[in-house]
């Protein structure tokens, strides 16, 4: 295979909603997907963020780390500041052999607030795009010196959410800038994986499978709810579990040449969703489905 399957551990333990999966222990995460079968784990608010204190404990289990969200802010502060803001999240990716890293500008974003809906989102001006993409490009090109691509992260509730979006910010910025491709996000959005991976397939660096229910989604954007009630309403799951199908996404991942990262990142109410169950189910289908298209 010229990918490796990881998870991110959302599927226990949310960063948004604190109180999902509060009381699970990062050793539950880290046992229960390793059992489940994944390679590797992105970072969430359980890790520590020490490479000295981390990297043992990945080890011990026989993960590798596979990169880690960061917060940008782009909109409001400059190149300097920002890089100057991302020296500990990039230390500590380089220090455990992560290669990319998972970037998106939160500037007024209201994916975590549960009392706004999504139709109050932040939306940038024509105008904005060009210097977002010129001040993005240079922390690109920073990142890729260190040897660390930088991945974009749509998503719902930022500024860049739409299939629309993701055009707009990759014609604005330079090759440095890669494509986080999240096939939920994307859906949710009302987007096509597939016409995104043709535009845009040879600047995908890393990749989310994410699910959808899509009823849950239809009645839930049909009210303008707010991200995170959808989540709890479970509008995700995992891949094999919804209303995607995977099998030409990654016979046109494979036809782009991607080769890195498919995680499973699903927010669900752990609660509700039993993580062992779901973890296991999402990685039994991607596992397959790689087979079968010879990704």
């Amino acid at each position: 295979m010229s990918v490796r399957i990881g998870i991110n551990p959302l599927t226990w333990t949310n960063d948004d909603l604190p109180e999902l999966g509060a009381d699970t222990p990062l050793e539950t995460c880290l046992s229960e997907g390793r059992q489940a079968g994944f390679a590797g784990f992105e970072l969430g608010q359980k890790f520590p963020r020490d490479p000295a204190v981390l990297g043992p404990i990945l080890a011990g289990h026989g993960l590798a780390l596979v990169s880690g969200w960061y917060s940008a802010r782009l909109l409001e502060r400059s190149v300097e500041a920002e890089i100057e803001a991302v020296q500990a999240h990039l230390y500590l990716l380089k220090s455990l052999g992560s290669n990319v890293m998972v970037w998106c500008e939160v500037t007024g974003c209201i994916h975590g607030e549960r009392n706004i809906p999504l139709s109050r989102r932040p939306v940038l001006a024509a105008d904005q795009w060009a210097e977002l993409g010129r001040r993005m490009t240079a922390v690109g090109d920073y990142l890729k010196g260190q040897g660390v691509h930088l991945a974009y992260h749509h998503h719902m509730g930022t500024v860049v959410e739409t299939e629309a979006e993701i055009d707009l910010l990759m014609q604005h910025t330079g090759d440095s800038v890669g494509l986080l491709l999240d096939t939920g996000h994307l859906t949710f959005a009302g987007g096509d994986p597939l016409a995104v991976i043709a535009r845009w397939g040879k600047r995908i660096r890393h990749v989310h499978c994410k699910d959808v229910r899509a009823a849950v989604l239809a009645e839930y954007k049909a009210a303008d709810s707010s991200f995170l009630n959808a989540v709890l309403a479970g509008v995700f799951t995992v891949p094999g579990d919804g209303s995607i199908d995977y099998r030409p996404v990654f016979s046109a991942l494979k036809a782009a040449g991607y080769s890195g990262w498919l995680v499973v990142e699903a927010e669900q109410d752990p609660a509700k969703a039993h993580p062992l169950t779901y973890a296991t189910k999402g990685y039994q289908y991607l596992s397959r489905t790689v087979a079968e298209t010879g990704l």
